[in-house]
């Protein structure tokens, strides 16, 4: 099942014509992911002083499908493909919701893959098995 996360547009999200720019979405998606830890208990800044790791993005796919515009209501979601020793596969949609009824229209769709690395060097090292049994119960 995958974890969603609601998101409204705003004048600052668009370009001048009220469609929203499109780096944006790797924007929304990384928002997305953060609540999505922080629903799991995991806090990115005491995880990176407990541990001395962090995720960091690797590698990013998007696929635009229709534009998104100026005080649309979104859902992103974020759905855990796959868990490595050393980083996540995620894969993740911004959705339309269409108001007062449960219909959602697909605007973008993507996979991000994160990285886990030492704070300080950057270098890869392996996930701590308590993070992953938080985010694959």
């Amino acid at each position: 099942m995958a974890f969603e996360f609601p998101i409204h547009i705003y004048w600052e999200d668009t370009d001048a014509g009220g469609i929203v720019y499109y780096a944006n979405y790797l924007r929304f998606f990384e928002r997305a992911r953060t609540e999505w830890l922080r629903a799991a208990g995991i806090h990115q800044r005491t995880m990176r002083e407990q541990t001395g790791g962090m995720f960091v993005v690797a590698e990013a796919s998007l696929k635009y499908l229709r534009p998104a515009r100026l005080e649309d209501e979104l859902i992103v979601t974020v759905q855990l493909q796959e868990a490595g020793r050393a980083g996540l596969l995620m894969a993740q949609q911004v959705l339309l919701t269409e108001p007062g009824t449960a219909a959602r229209t697909l605007l973008c769709e993507g996979s991000v893959r994160a990285a886990w690395v030492d704070a300080q060097t950057l270098k890869p090292k392996r996930l701590p098995s308590d993070i992953l049994q938080k985010l694959n119960p």
